[in-house]
């Protein structure tokens, strides 16, 4: 497919085109990377072409884990090879592990469960009292208001049109970095229609969780994304799938950080749907190094969906 015809697909489009994966050979697939990426690849892009890779090694069982390390950065300029082990296959469950190469080595590996679905008993924490999503500004309106702080460079960018749209409960200023709790939640849903397949729903889930997570860790320490001074990476990643759920409906992301220490912040989230029922959980730790006074004029290493 040519990169006009891709570019001329909604956001939507362009996330399913980009998890659906090459099979290149048998438990292998390539996948690509946005062509507006030119620092790193987001990890929520990795997890989500990762969890495909291992959907389509399974059948007739659904994801109900994944624990990912990311090892090193990703290149955006070349493909990434997924290579799926098929660990083990048992009566109920189904397990694999999935290694994303370039340029000859690992960057990122995951291990993923698969259960055939059966009843059990069930409890959840209940969700907190939120205003509704179409009471609070839409992304759109939050990034045109701060638009003419963005750098130059980053500002196209930053008012792009996206495939995942979030509004914040209680949000900040992304530029001032004021101190608070470290606690946030957010609505989360696909700006458009997706096709009606469990694996699909959280594969793009998947690819959302990331969006947001480590923002938390920096709540307590006054810095935002665009600070010079802080250094940002996930360094792993886990999730768990509770119940089905529509990603391209309003999903409610409650995060918090319990604890930062050794240049690393560790967070949680739990995410439910628009009726209260808790779908899903993640939990991550993220690198936070402080650079030293020499990096306070050198350019931001920003997050390439935070911005």
């Amino acid at each position: 497919m040519s990169d006009d015809s891709l570019q001329a697909r909604s956001p939507v489009e362009q996330l399913i085109a980009l998890l659906d994966l090459e099979a290149i050979e048998v438990n292998v697939f390539r996948g690509t990377s946005p062509k507006d990426r030119s620092q790193r690849v987001f990890g929520g892009q990795v997890l989500g072409q990762a969890l495909v890779a291992a959907s389509r090694t399974v059948d007739a069982r659904t994801c109900h884990s994944l624990h990912a390390y990311f090892l090193v950065p990703g290149d955006p300029k070349v493909p990434i090879l997924y290579e799926v082990d098929r660990s083990r296959d048992g009566s109920s469950f189904s397990s694999r592990r999935v290694v994303a190469v370039q340029h000859g080595r690992q960057i990122f590996h995951m291990s993923v469960s698969f259960q055939a679905g059966e009843p059990g008993l069930e409890h959840q924490i209940d969700p907190p009292d939120v205003p509704a999503p179409e009471s609070l500004p839409s992304e759109e309106e939050f990034r045109r208001k701060y638009a003419d702080r963005v750098p130059p460079e980053y500002r196209e960018h930053f008012l792009r049109k996206r495939p995942i749209e979030l509004r914040a409960i209680d949000r900040g200023d992304i530029f001032r970095g004021e101190k608070r709790p470290p606690h946030q939640a957010v609505w989360v849903r696909a700006t458009g229609a997706l096709p009606a397949d469990v694996a699909l729903q959280q594969c793009v889930l998947a690819y959302a969780s990331d969006m947001t997570l480590l923002d938390t860790s920096l709540l307590p320490h006054g810095i935002s994304w665009f600070d010079r001074r802080i250094q940002l990476a996930s360094l792993d990643h886990a999730m768990w799938f509770h119940h089905p759920f529509r990603a391209d409906e309003w999903l409610l992301y409650v995060q918090d950080s319990p604890s930062a220490s050794g240049a690393r912040g560790f967070s949680r989230g739990l995410i439910y749907s628009r009726d209260g029922r808790l779908v899903a959980s993640v939990a991550q730790e993220g690198l936070m190094r402080l650079r030293g006074p020499e990096s306070t004029t050198a350019a931001p290493e920003l997050s390439p969906e935070a911005v």
